[in-house]
């Protein structure tokens, strides 16, 4: 796997309402944790999805995947970390979520990002150069 330019970890509990009636994480519910880690990454570049929206691009998901290990329960702890593991012409971004308490596997996967153009509605071949700018890479 890829070295990450950034990571970020975030940690939160289970509610009730992302279970089914044996207390257990409805699958689907395992990319919303993904997303909060993943605006809790951007933002630490300081890129988060108003910032790319006001750049003029969108960055819509093209594709996802995931690996369940293990089954996350209600009231667990969970801790989610993603990783950007590619920029230059696309966001790939890995997560892992793991049990607080323990650090056991739960989860794993990753989501791919294009560049859009909001005004021209093209995709972007190359991460457009506020990218590279807000990860504080030279030109």
């Amino acid at each position: 796997m890829s070295t990450a330019l950034r990571e970020q970890e975030i940690e939160l509990e289970i509610p009730f309402h992302d279970c089914d009636m044996m207390g257990v994480v409805w699958h689907g519910n395992y990319f919303r944790y993904f997303e909060v880690a993943r605006c809790a990454l951007l933002r630490s570049f300081n890129y988060d999805y108003l910032q790319m929206r006001d750049s003029g691009y969108a960055w819509p998901i093209v594709d996802a995947q995931i690996k369940y290990v293990g089954s996350a329960r209600y009231e667990q702890r969970i801790k989610v970390l993603a990783k950007l593991v590619e920029w230059e012409n696309r966001l790939r971004i890995d997560y892992l979520i793991r049990a607080a308490d323990t650090g056991a596997r739960l989860t794993r996967g990753y989501t791919i990002q294009v560049a859009v153009a909001m005004a021209s509605g093209e995709m972007q071949l190359v991460s457009p150069p506020i990218l590279r700018e807000r990860l504080g890479l030279s030109a």
